[in-house]
């Protein structure tokens, strides 16, 4: 089974339908019993955060609840703990800056042997990924 960790941009193509490439990957992985489509628990806060600041009609919210609710959450624990000391040590040792969140995200894809699926050129640099891909091929 290969399990897909959805990045926070990938989430939200997903919810305002502005990646018609990224839904049908989406609706394609979603559909296929060898795909566990996921999600961080570092995501989710970022959506909901994200929900809390603007002041989005009930449908749009609707809308992030249901595409949520249709991901498995894959929580922050130990493992990811470790997995984000070791990458924090490497990327600096390179010289690579990356923002908190998404290093946080990177470390939990890692840890759980994800496929990362982001539109973030970020993360092409960290070479400690799995691997990484991006459905949203039709965004600039």
């Amino acid at each position: 089974m290969t399990r897909y960790l959805l990045d926070t941009n990938t989430v939200s193509y997903l919810a305002r339908n502005s990646s018609p490439a990224a839904f049908a990957e989406f609706a394609r992985r979603g559909g296929d019993p060898n795909s566990e489509l996921c999600i961080s628990s570092i995501t989710l806060a970022e959506i909901r955060y994200g929900l809390a600041k603007k002041l989005l009609s009930p449908r749009r919210i609707d809308a992030m609840d249901s595409l949520v609710a249709f991901l498995k959450v894959l929580p922050w624990a130990e493992r990811e703990a470790a997995a984000y000391g070791i990458l924090r040590t490497r990327l600096e040792a390179k010289g690579i800056t990356v923002e908190a969140m998404d290093m946080l995200i990177a470390a939990q894809a890692i840890a759980s042997g994800s496929v990362l699926v982001t539109h973030d050129a970020i993360f092409q640099r960290i070479s400690d990924l799995h691997a990484t891909v991006d459905w949203a091929t039709d965004l600039s």
